[in-house]
C-alpha cells in the first residue's frame, strides 16, 4: 500500500451557523481562487437560494484548492442532522476532517452527530475554534469541551491527539494562539498538510464508490466519488455492481475533476482523487464502479433511516392550477422519484390513490426543504400532518427519540421543563453556561412537532433549541396536540375588513383583508378548543341614514403569516397545507361543513358524499 503525497481530501463538519461555509470561502480566497472576483467575501459555497436565505448548508459540494503543489479536495458538509444522508456519504470520500466549533457555544448536538460518524470511520481530526473575536468567547474552555466530547464518543488514542487552530474565518485569519491574531490563514494550510493523512492507495484493479449524484441539462446524471484503487479513464468500459449484487457493463463518456468549484475534463484520474463521471445509466448512490474483467465491489454505504413521513397529494382546492405550472399527479410523482435519486435519506411510497404519495424523510426541516424547492420550481401540491415512523418489535411499539438541547435565560427554565415534560420529554442535564441555563432532554420525535414555536412564544424569543436523532425507544403513549381550534371560511370570495372586525374577539387571523379565500379554507385560530365556521365575505349593508364613510375606519391587528415549517407543524390530522409558488394556505381536507359533520357523526359516517 502506498500514499499519494500530492493530494489531501478533507471534509469540514460543524454545527449550523458556526462559520463552516465562510471558512471554505477563505480557503479558496487564500489559494487564489477568488483572485478575479470583485467580492471575495460572498458565500460562494452556498449557491442555492434556500441555503443563502436560511444560512445553512443543505447539499454537500466539492471544491479544490492548490497549496504548495498539493491538491486539496474540500468537501463542505451539511451541519443539520436532518441531512445526515449527505454527511454519511461525503465522509467516505475524506481522509481527514476539520471540526469547526464556535468559541462561545462550543460543540453542539449536530457537531456531536457528525463527529461521531467521522470518528467511527477512523478519520483524523483537526479542531478549529472559530469566532474568537466574539464577546464573551471562551476558547480554552471550548477546547476542553471538544476533548471531553471525543472521549465520550470513544475516539481512538491518535484521534484524541488532535491539533487545535484558533481564529476568525470572518476576519480571515487562523493561528496557534487566539490572543495573537495572524494576518492570514497560512497556519491552517500548514496544519492541513502536516496532519491530514494522504490517501492510501491499494494495489489492484479499479474500484470507485458512487457517493454523490449531480445532474446537468446537457449530459444528464453525473456520478461522483473517490477512486479507491487503480485508475479510471475517459472512454473505458467499466462494470457497475449494485447494492443487490447485480452487475451491468457501461462505457464512460466523459471524466471530470474539480478546479475551484468548476468541473474540468480529464483523460485519466488516479487512485486517491475525487472525480465526476458522465455516460453511465441506472446507477444509484452506494454502487461500485469496477474493472470489467475482475470486478470487486466495495461495502455498501450505511445511511440513517427516515424517522418521519408526510402525505403528498396534488392540489385539489378551488384555486387549483391558478398559480403553478406543474399540477398533475404524474408530474408530482416524477418529481418525487427524481429527488430520491440524489436524496438518499428520502423514501417515496405509493398509496391506493394515484394522486397521494407517502414520503419519508429525516425530519420536518428535511421535508420542508424539498417542498420549498418544489414550490420554487412552480409545483402545486398539498401535504398532510407530519407523522413519526413506528417500529413494531417483540417488546411492543417503538418510536424515534431525540436528544434535545435548549439554552435560555434561567428565568424561563421552569417553563421550558414543564413544556417538554408535557410532551413526554425527560430532563437529563441542567447547568448554567455563559449566562444561560443549558438543558438537555430525551424526547420523542413527535414531541418536537410544533415545540419550537411554542417555546419561542413562551420565552419571548430568547430560547435556542437544537435536537438530533438518538435511537428508537418504547412508545410513550398519547401526547397532547394543538389546544386551540381554527376558524374556517364558510364562503368563497374576498375577505372584508368589516366582517373580520366583527370576529376579532373570536381569535386571530392567518390572512389579511382583501385576500381571495374559498369555502373550507382555514383563515385563523379560534380562541377556544372547537373549530368555528365564519363568513369573512360579509360586507356592511348601507342605509340612507348614514354613509359607510361616516363610521370610524376598521383597525385590524396584523395577520399571523406562517412559514412553511410553522404551517406543517400547526395542522391537525384532518387538515392540509396547500402549497403553490406564491401562497401557503391551510385548509380542511373536507371543504364543506356538511361533509365534516357527517364524518364526525358515527351514525352518518357510512353515507358517501
Amino acid at each position: 500500500m502506498t500514499q499519494r503525497q500530492d493530494i489531501r481530501n478533507i471534509a469540514i463538519i460543524a454545527h449550523v451557523d458556526h462559520g463552516k461555509t465562510t471558512l471554505v470561502d477563505r480557503l479558496l480566497d487564500y489559494t487564489g481562487h477568488f483572485s478575479d472576483r470583485e467580492q471575495p467575501t460572498e458565500q460562494f459555497m452556498d449557491q442555492n437560494d434556500l441555503e443563502r436565505e436560511r444560512g445553512i448548508t443543505i447539499v454537500s459540494k466539492n471544491v479544490t484548492a492548490f497549496y504548495k503543489g498539493v491538491k486539496i479536495n474540500i468537501i463542505d458538509t451539511p451541519g443539520h442532522a436532518d441531512f445526515g444522508g449527505e454527511v454519511e456519504r461525503v465522509l467516505n470520500m475524506a481522509d481527514g476532517v476539520l471540526l469547526l466549533v464556535d468559541a462561545f457555544e462550543g460543540p453542539m448536538p449536530q457537531t456531536r452527530y457528525v463527529l461521531s460518524k467521522a470518528l467511527a470511520l477512523h478519520k483524523k481530526v483537526i479542531v478549529i475554534v472559530n469566532k474568537v473575536d466574539k464577546d464573551n468567547c471562551r476558547p480554552e474552555e471550548v477546547h476542553e469541551m471538544v476533548f471531553d466530547l471525543m472521549c465520550d464518543l470513544e475516539a481512538e488514542e491518535d484521534q484524541l491527539d488532535f491539533p487545535t487552530v484558533y481564529g476568525s474565518a470572518k476576519n480571515g485569519w487562523m493561528g496557534s494562539d487566539w490572543k495573537n491574531p495572524e494576518s492570514d490563514i497560512n497556519y491552517l494550510m500548514e496544519v492541513i498538510l502536516d496532519h491530514v493523512p494522504p490517501p492510501k492507495i491499494e494495489e489492484g484493479n479499479l474500484q470507485l464508490q458512487i457517493t454523490a449524484i449531480d445532474h446537468s441539462n446537457y449530459i444528464g446524471r453525473i456520478a461522483i466519488g473517490k477512486v479507491r484503487r487503480g485508475e479510471i479513464k475517459a472512454g473505458q468500459s467499466v462494470k457497475i455492481i449494485k447494492r443487490d449484487g447485480s452487475e451491468k457493463q457501461h462505457r464512460i463518456k466523459e471524466l471530470f475533476t474539480y478546479l475551484g468549484q468548476d468541473r474540468v475534463t480529464a483523460d485519466v484520474v488516479e487512485a486517491g482523487d475525487i472525480c465526476a463521471i458522465s455516460g453511465l445509466e441506472a446507477f444509484e448512490i452506494g454502487d461500485s464502479i469496477c474493472d470489467p474483467d475482475n470486478p470487486e465491489a466495495l461495502p455498501p454505504i450505511a445511511i440513517d433511516e427516515p424517522t418521519m413521513s408526510m402525505l403528498f397529494t396534488v392540489n385539489n382546492s378551488p384555486f387549483f392550477g391558478k398559480d403553478g405550472k406543474f399540477v398533475t399527479s404524474r408530474q408530482l410523482r416524477d418529481r418525487l422519484y427524481k429527488e430520491t435519486e440524489k436524496n438518499l435519506a428520502l423514501r417515496v411510497e405509493e398509496t391506493n390513490s394515484p394522486e397521494v404519495f407517502n414520503v419519508h424523510g429525516r425530519g420536518v426541516l428535511h421535508l420542508s426543504v424539498l417542498i420549498e424547492t418544489m414550490r420554487r420550481e412552480s409545483y402545486e401540491l398539498q401535504v398532510g400532518k407530519p407523522r413519526v415512523l413506528i417500529k413494531e418489535t417483540p417488546n411492543g411499539k417503538q418510536e424515534p427519540m431525540e436528544e434535545l438541547v435548549v439554552d435560555a435565560p434561567e428565568d424561563y427554565s421552569g417553563t421550558i421543563i414543564e413544556m417538554v415534560t408535557k410532551r413526554s420529554g425527560e430532563l437529563n442535564n441542567m447547568e448554567p453556561r455563559g449566562g444561560l441555563m443549558h438543558l438537555e432532554f430525551i424526547i420523542p420525535t413527535r414531541g418536537l412537532i410544533g415545540l419550537k414555536n411554542q417555546m419561542l412564544t413562551a420565552t419571548a424569543g430568547e430560547a435556542v433549541m437544537y435536537h438530533r436523532f438518538s435511537n428508537y425507544g418504547p412508545w410513550k403513549g398519547d401526547m397532547e396536540g394543538r389546544n386551540k381550534g381554527v376558524m374556517i371560511s364558510s364562503e368563497a370570495g374576498t375577505s372584508i375588513p368589516f366582517a373580520m372586525n366583527k370576529l376579532q374577539e373570536r381569535g386571530h387571523f392567518f390572512i389579511p383583508p382583501g385576500e381571495e379565500i374559498y369555502e373550507g379554507q382555514i383563515v385563523g385560530e379560534h380562541s377556544r378548543e372547537n373549530d368555528l365556521v365564519v363568513n369573512l365575505t360579509k360586507a356592511k349593508k348601507l342605509t340612507n341614514i348614514r354613509s359607510a364613510g361616516a363610521d370610524d375606519k376598521v383597525k385590524l391587528p396584523p395577520a399571523k403569516i406562517m412559514s412553511l415549517e410553522q404551517a406543517m407543524e400547526y395542522i391537525a390530522d384532518d387538515e392540509y397545507v396547500e402549497i403553490t409558488p406564491s401562497k401557503i394556505r391551510l385548509r380542511k381536507i373536507l371543504l364543506k361543513e356538511s361533509d365534516r359533520k357527517r364524518l364526525a357523526n358515527p351514525a352518518l359516517a357510512h353515507i358517501k358524499f
